[in-house]
């Protein structure tokens, strides 16, 4: 009976958030901007509820809960939400001043830093939108861990009607659906999530309960003594380059009302997301104390939400995680088709869709994207092996190349392929190799030296050849005039001395 009355829950709670979607989005107008940017006008308490809710997605809950941290390695369940409140504070120092150069995608803003080189823009647009599908793949995964514990319905189904209910409301609202019903469910997860920590305190009694029945490296400082002191930092690490090079919080900048707007609400949500970091800890121990024999630790938040909380209070809690999944989703899914129709829709046609199409290929692009994505889930299990594996191999080439694109004008497109290449060949080199991945935790702080080492290369040949010709007010116009078609807004004739120069 109770597993009815949960998925009858998540379905009316899915209409819901397709209605209000609809509704939010009913006014706004039909071109690229409102669909993909909302208007790039996106106000201050807006980002931070939509980042919010997009940093506290599938691996801050059922992966920091569950599989090897919180449930299993205690304190280093923390570790998640360390190295993500890490990442959005450096997002909002370093890259924050973009917003005035009217991005529309991470594509565009890499190839700006070397000259609008269009091979670089080609190449980080197809590993922009490989990444977005990735992370797709595990909020369906994620959110169909939870459906199927809840509702009692088998995993394939589940995964299946998660990526049917973010995947509706995305299509029907677009991105001003996106950051009302992100606002919404972080207001949701963050009451669930807090209120589903303190009572799991009180069921076993208290912090003297909570880590009696764990081993003492697991209750030592952030997990440390249990995992290693490697691991624990490459699992921070980690997340914090996903953070820094993952296409929808560059989104979040892009879309929003100005550079002050997205610097303050980048540091409300690290300190939120900071604090939020010690919940999925306190959750997972708690299962494990409750019970410690658990066959798949993915299942330790829904164990907690369906076997041991009242039933209504398991709802509330149903409705929190799940938003934690799909707030996420939604998101990655946006910023993935903005990629596809801005960047690699222009390579495969030559041309930039006009303003009366975008629309209407951005739906289409939304339902193969989010297939595509769901195809990847149902070949997967685990969470947050998914997720560092994903962002080891293709984010951490994004991450240095934005950083050195950035903050040194000398960097040209040798050096940037240089980086994507050796970034990602060494992550797979190390993944390939069993013993050098349990040696470090995960792929990605060796990737990221590696991709340094490759960098000092790409300066040695950026100063052994010819700068770039092409100046920074140059590449911009590059940009803006393909950008015009979908954005309907008249070209303005720039001259090197008027166009904005780039924020260093």
């Amino acid at each position: 009976m109770n597993s009815q009355l949960f998925l009858i829950t998540f379905v009316l709670y899915i209409v819901a958030m397709i209605v209000f979607g609809w509704w939010i989005s009913r006014h706004k107008r039909g071109n690229g901007d409102d669909f993909l940017l909302g208007g790039r006008s996106v106000p201050l308490f807006l980002t931070v509820g939509t980042t919010v809710a997009t940093m506290v997605g599938t691996g801050s809950s059922m992966g920091a809960v569950g599989f090897g941290f919180g449930y299993a390695n205690g304190w280093a369940g923390a570790l998640y939400g360390l190295g993500g409140a890490v990442g959005i504070l450096l997002l909002a120092v370093c890259f924050a001043p973009i917003r005035k150069l009217r991005f529309m995608t991470m594509s565009e803003e890499l190839a700006y830093y070397v000259g609008a080189n269009r091979l670089v823009r080609n190449v980080v647009a197809l590993l922009i939108y490989i990444a977005c599908i990735g992370w797709l793949g595990a909020h369906i995964l994620g959110g169909g861990l939870y459906l199927s514990w809840m509702a009692d319905i088998d995993l394939t189904t589940a995964r299946i009607l998660v990526a049917l209910g973010f995947g509706i409301y995305c299509v029907v609202g677009g991105y001003f659906a996106v950051i009302w019903t992100d606002t919404i469910q972080a207001v949701v997860l963050f009451a669930g999530f807090i209120l589903m920590a303190v009572l799991a305190l009180v069921e076993v009694g208290g912090f003297s309960g909570l880590t009696a029945g764990m081993d003492a490296g697991a209750t030592s400082f952030l997990g440390i003594g249990q995992i290693g002191a490697l691991p624990a930092l490459s699992l921070a690490a980690v997340i914090a380059i996903g953070v820094l090079a993952t296409p929808s919080f560059r989104q979040r900048i892009y879309s929003g009302k100005s550079v002050k707007s997205v610097r303050r609400s980048f540091l409300i949500t690290g300190v939120l997301y900071l604090g939020f970091s010690i919940i999925p800890a306190i959750i997972g121990m708690a299962t494990h104390a409750l019970n410690p024999g658990l066959e798949n630790s993915n299942f330790a938040f829904p164990f907690l939400a369906t076997e041991i909380m009242p039933l209504g209070l398991g709802l509330l809690l149903l409705v929190a995680g799940l938003s934690a999944t799909m707030s996420s989703a939604s998101s990655d899914a946006i910023a993935g088709v903005s990629t596809l129709i801005r960047d690699l829709y222009v390579r495969a046609t030559g041309r930039t869709p006009s303003a009366r199409n975008v629309v209407r290929f951005s739906r289409i692009a939304l339902v193969a994207t989010i297939g595509l994505a769901l195809l990847f889930a149902l070949a997967s299990d685990n969470v947050i092996t998914y997720i560092t594996r994903m962002i080891s191999t293709i984010l951490s080439g994004l991450f240095v190349s934005a950083m050195l694109g950035r903050f040194w004008p000398r960097y040209n497109w040798q050096g940037a392929i240089a980086t994507l290449i050796f970034a990602s060949a060494t992550s797979l080199t190390i993944i390939a190799n069993s013993d050098w991945t349990a040696f470090w935790g995960n792929p990605s702080i060796p990737a990221v030296l590696v991709a340094l080492v490759a960098l000092v290369a790409g300066v040695i040949v950026s100063l052994a050849t010819p700068a770039s010709r092409v100046t920074s007010a140059q590449a911009l116009a590059i940009l803006d005039q393909e950008r015009k078609r979908m954005e309907q807004v008249p070209e303005p004739t720039l001259t090197n001395a008027e166009a904005p120069a780039a924020p260093r």
